[in-house]
């Protein structure tokens, strides 16, 4: 795929101070079109078969080619049935249209990258991209699905687009992009051991709000987020569209390089001194203008779950149930109100002791290995709570058998989990894998709207020690309580 791994060419020089999200915008522009809009050349583009079809339809009827085959990439990861069987069979004829349609345009238009349902590399998209080093430092890397923010921890920018701006890039490689705000959020201090990435992300959902970063990019800074490993850079910008972002950025640094030199393949050393040369101007400006700078403590966060319908609706698990009549903001009062009756919880209880029914470790958040490990490590030895039905999917199959290789795969059997295979899954929904109505399950993944997981099922978002260690209670826990046996 000669075209995902270029890297971009310099950015150009410009007289004012610029932040990083401003100089890969810089870097891709084709031409200016207004004061707010530019033509933004896309380096990758991932399509999957749920938002894509009408995109290659329009260029099909339009007798238009795919302008640069090699700079996409598709994958079945929506509807795929997550059952550990071989092969993998999609029962529902919608959805096995769907992914024989995405498979038949990929032939059509000569997009070799096709990640299909019985592929060993097959996985949920933003983790496949990651994995397979397709993702490099100052891309720009777009996606039918909001959750592109996860590759802005390597330095890139990504972004969800529509159905028409899908044909746009099918056809020309380019979009017509509007221009986003800028906002830097600061982690200072160091992030308790007691916490994890997951928790992180919660404690910046709630202090910023679901509409915090409506229509702009952040980017993360401080001593908490350089400490981050990759795979935790992954799940806090992946949650960052949550709070109305359009995207999210960490500025590329030696952990972001040695990943994309561990897992991209082909890559000789004189690429990879190009690519980290480029990297380390990836940096923004010291006197760049920001339009809004928050600051949190990291040494604050504590585990964490929600306890509405909203990810910004999040509490630690020791902490009281916000009253949402002492919310200052109209919509938020609301929201929080309405959060609370379809959650069938009080304002003033702890979150930590509400019984589940479903435990569901997966998704683009949290089905990365040092997820599935840490997880692991709190099942070690214990078994599943009686009337709890626990879930793991790997976020890739290469993930899975990375897993199955230190015996994790068996950890979680042994203590009641089902081992399935990778896909999206119970995240949204779409796969057969349904909650029933009134069915509560800590997930690790990051939406937890009416209906996300199920008509009438409630979510609460955890990390994945929070998910195993409520698996064996049968209530939402603290992990740090369980100890390790």
């Amino acid at each position: 795929m000669t075209a995902l791994s270029k890297e971009c060419s310099t950015p150009r020089a410009s007289v004012r101070p610029r932040t990083l999200y401003q100089k890969i915008v810089d870097a891709h522009t084709v031409k200016k079109i207004d004061a707010g809009t530019v033509l933004l050349y896309c380096d990758a583009h991932f399509a999957n078969e749920y938002t894509s079809p009408q995109a290659f339809a329009g260029v099909r009827d339009r007798g238009i080619p795919v302008a640069v085959p090699d700079a996409h990439l598709c994958v079945v990861d929506h509807i795929i049935p997550s059952e550990d069987v071989t092969p993998r069979v999609i029962h529902d004829h919608a959805s096995l249209v769907q992914a024989e349609t995405l498979e038949a345009n990929c032939r059509h238009f000569g997009i070799d990258a096709f990640y299909g349902p019985n592929d060993p590399d097959q996985g949920v998209e933003h983790v496949l991209m990651d994995e397979q080093g397709l993702v490099r430092p100052g891309m720009d890397v777009i996606c039918g699905d909001s959750h592109t923010t996860t590759h802005g921890a390597l330095g890139a920018l990504g972004f969800g687009i529509g159905t028409s701006e899908i044909e746009h890039i099918l056809a020309t490689q380019t979009l017509v992009y509007r221009l986003a705000g800028s906002m830097k959020i600061e982690i200072r201090g160091e992030l308790p051991s007691t916490a994890t990435p997951k928790d992180l992300a919660l404690t910046v959902l709630r202090t910023i709000s679901a509409r915090g970063a409506l229509g702009k990019v952040v980017e993360y800074t401080g001593e908490a987020v350089t400490a981050l490993p990759m795979e935790g850079r992954f799940t806090l910008c992946n949650l960052t569209v949550e709070a109305g972002a359009r995207g999210a950025l960490i500025a590329p640094d030696d952990k972001a390089l040695d990943w994309v030199k561990t897992h991209a393949s082909g890559l000789s050393e004189e690429d990879f001194e190009a690519m980290a040369d480029y990297a380390r101007t990836l940096q923004s400006d010291p006197d760049a203008h920001w339009d809004e700078t928050v600051v949190i403590d990291a040494s604050n966060v504590r585990p964490m779950t929600t306890w509405g319908t909203s990810p910004d609706q999040a509490t630690a698990l020791d902490e009281p149930i916000p009253d949402p009549e002492d919310f200052q903001d109209p919509i938020q009062r609301e929201a929080g109100k309405r959060g609370l009756e379809y959650q069938g919880l009080e304002p003033g209880r702890t979150m930590a002791g509400v019984p589940i029914q479903h435990v569901f470790i997966g998704s683009c958040t949290n089905a990365r290995l040092s997820d599935l490990r840490a997880a692991a490590a709190i099942l070690k030895g214990r078994k599943v709570h009686a009337g709890v039905r626990a879930q793991v999917m790997p976020g890739s199959m290469r993930v899975r058998r990375e897993a199955e290789a230190e015996g994790l795969d068996q950890l979680f059997k042994d203590a009641g989990f089902e081992w399935r295979k990778s896909g999206c899954t119970l995240c949204l929904a779409m796969n057969g894998d349904i909650l029933g109505d009134g069915v509560r399950c800590a997930s690790t993944t990051n939406r937890n709207f009416e209906g996300r997981q199920g008509r009438g099922a409630r979510t609460h978002l955890v990390s994945p020690e929070t998910a195993a260690a409520s698996a064996v209670m049968g209530v939402l826990t603290n992990p740090n309580t369980l100890g390790r046996l």
